[in-house]
């Protein structure tokens, strides 16, 4: 459960990040729900509406989590939808048709076992190899004001790095 205290710092980052003239556009919005997506170690692209009607599309859903794949093992699994959400509300938020461009999105345990191999500093049981944590940055748009939006939702956790931010949807914190 959000505090009383973080739900208002949330209050005040969105309407600093997101004037309340472009709020009510926001809102009209959110009879479709789309997401353009950029993988930047596959190159593959994918622009697509996966919530209308008030239901969510299968389908689209099944080709996000393809794009959203390990990577190093071509593994698929599950996402979260609410990842999906998230990315979603802050492509919307951002107002561009620029990709999201993806780092990493579900990670295999051979690949998350690598990259601690490697030095990186990478949980041994991070939210990526259960579908909960995405890693993406959007070209123009710093990783501050990116973090930024991405806490005014205080859905999860939220950690600001010098080429990309990494959202999920676990308890929420910040780093």
């Amino acid at each position: 459960m959000i505090s009383r205290r973080n739900f208002i710092k949330a209050i005040a980052a969105a309407a600093i990040i997101y004037p309340l003239s472009a709020r009510s556009s926001f809102a009209s919005k959110k009879d479709m729900k789309t997401l353009n997506l950029h993988n930047v170690h596959t190159d593959e692209n994918l622009r697509i509406a996966y919530w209308h009607d008030g239901d969510y599309d299968n389908e689209a859903v099944s080709k996000i989590r393809h794009i959203l794949r390990c990577h190093y093992t071509n593994q698929v699994s599950e996402i979260d939808i609410r990842v999906l959400d998230l990315l979603s509300d802050i492509k919307d938020i951002i107002g561009q048709s620029t990709p999201l461009k993806i780092i990493s999105g579900y990670r295999s345990p051979d690949y998350n076992e690598y990259l601690r191999s490697l030095g990186r500093r990478v949980s041994k049981d991070s939210l990526h190899l259960k579908g909960l944590a995405v890693d993406f940055a959007v070209d123009g748009i710093s990783t501050g004001r990116l973090s930024g939006i991405a806490r005014s939702f205080a859905a999860g956790g939220v950690g600001r790095y010098p080429d990309f931010v990494h959202i999920d949807v676990g308890r929420v914190r910040y780093w």
